[in-house]
């Protein structure tokens, strides 16, 4: 347990893909290819990317409407192929690691929620740099996905917060959504996979267009 007590939120719950990871394009990607590859027709861009956030089996079934449920598990495959085959292109975004060392030296808790896999969360947390940073991890498939507040909910529980001292940070709407829903402040980021035209009507705090911008203000207000 922390020493003392954060000046305002206890814990802060992360969005991963597009809110620290920079993943969003190869998971555009990979969406469209996966889509094509059981003859489905593909996704826009802005159509693809709006699902990311959601749990897998969801996005692909919102991203690909004409391709039958019998066919979800074998799209998925697909989706996961094209994944592991460029994950090594993936990275954080830059200031993040600063970021989270400069909120655990303040004595916060922090959280991923995710539509992400267990398995997919737990690859990626396994690298040296992250090793320790994170108190909690929540995912879409041992929970629910986005919008659902299960995520929060069983966070907060698991590090006995309140609502209002329980911060959401995402990059889409769904991650607004689920905070909204779970009673829980937000911050939206405009660099991820949604674009902002949306975020207005869920109450974030604040938009922020960089991790440096998010870095100063969860600093200067958190």
């Amino acid at each position: 347990m922390p020493a003392s007590r954060p000046r305002r939120f206890d814990l802060i719950a992360f969005d991963w893909d597009g809110t620290l990871f920079d993943s969003t394009q190869i998971i555009v990607r990979c969406i469209q290819q996966a889509v094509g590859d059981v003859g489905g027709a593909v996704p826009s861009d802005s159509d693809a990317a709006y699902v990311i956030g959601m749990g897998l089996m969801e996005a692909l079934a919102h991203a690909a409407p004409d391709v039958p449920r019998e066919r979800y598990a074998e799209l998925g495959a697909h989706y996961r192929r094209h994944y592991m085959a460029r994950q090594d292109d993936l990275s954080l975004f830059p200031g993040v690691l600063p970021m989270l060392a400069a909120l655990r030296k303040r004595n916060h808790w922090l959280a991923v929620a995710t539509g992400k896999s267990r398995r997919g969360l737990d690859d990626v947390l396994r690298s040296e740099q992250l090793h320790g940073v994170f108190d909690g991890s929540r995912t879409a498939d041992e929970t629910a996905g986005k919008p659902d507040p299960r995520m929060l909910h069983e966070l907060m529980t698991e590090f006995g917060t309140e609502p209002r001292r329980t911060l959401m940070i995402g990059d889409t709407t769904h991650d607004l959504q689920m905070a909204l829903n779970a009673g829980c402040p937000s911050v939206a980021v405009s660099y991820g996979a949604h674009d902002t035209h949306g975020f207005a009507a869920l109450g974030p705090q604040v938009v922020v267009h960089s991790v440096a911008e998010l870095h100063e203000w969860l600093l200067e207000h958190a």
